[in-house]
């Protein structure tokens, strides 16, 4: 497919995947659009990149379905001068999604491969507002916080602490949380000294490991 197909391919995915499931807000529609999903996957599956599905990435690991991406962007309500932390890098294109719509991204990713992967990506797409770390996302940045938005791309058992305490002052965090197998979106918002967690649709995610996730051998 060369890039004009490529082009298609994005502003059909929004329109048939996004705008008509409910996804409303111009900017995440506007940078679904603008982003090349496609430099973000594996090159023998370019062509599938704006399917309606979720996409090996290898280390056991997945770029989620658009719709999800999208869907999540919305919730963490992103404005122009927050700082995000991303924890589960994958490919990098949450990431990238996340850096046209914030002042600064900071992301952290489990798999050192990966995560170099995902700088190359994200350095050959532009996004030069974006940092990667090699490290338990469960824990979170803590020499980097605090964040106004905080997003897991990973399934926890529960919303990890240290990500709510890196929370800035009226931050949000989106989580999806649940068992190893099904789990269900959590908005978390750090109001005056107390935390307020709303639940959002169901969702499959690969598990979130780490001292505040899941072991390796739950």
């Amino acid at each position: 497919m060369n890039e004009t197909g490529y082009t298609d391919a994005r502003r059909k995915m929004v329109e048939s995947q996004l705008r008509a499931r409910g996804i409303h807000d111009p900017d995440v529609l506007r940078v679904m659009e603008e982003v090349p999903r496609h430099l973000f996957v594996p090159q023998d599956l370019a062509n599938q990149a704006y399917d309606d599905r979720p996409l090996d990435i290898g280390a056991g690991q997945t770029i989620s379905q658009p719709y999800m991406v999208a869907l999540m962007t919305e919730l963490l309500a992103v404005e122009p001068h927050h700082r995000v932390l991303e924890v589960g890098t994958g490919s990098g294109y949450q990431a990238a999604i996340l850096a046209a719509l914030a002042r600064e991204v900071i992301t952290i990713e489990r798999y050192e491969d990966l995560a170099q992967e995902a700088a190359q990506r994200l350095r050959g797409a532009g996004c030069g507002n974006v940092r990667v770390l090699v490290g338990d996302g469960s824990a979170g940045a803590p020499d980097h916080a605090p964040f106004d938005r905080i997003i897991v791309t990973a399934a926890s058992p529960s919303v990890p602490p240290s990500l709510k305490e890196q929370l800035a002052a009226e931050g949000r965090l989106v989580c999806p949380v649940g068992a190893r197998h099904a789990q269900k979106l959590i908005v978390v918002d750090r109001g005056d000294g107390v935390f307020e967690e709303s639940e959002g649709v169901g969702c499959v995610f690969v598990p979130l490991l780490g001292k505040e996730g899941w072991s390796e051998d739950d």
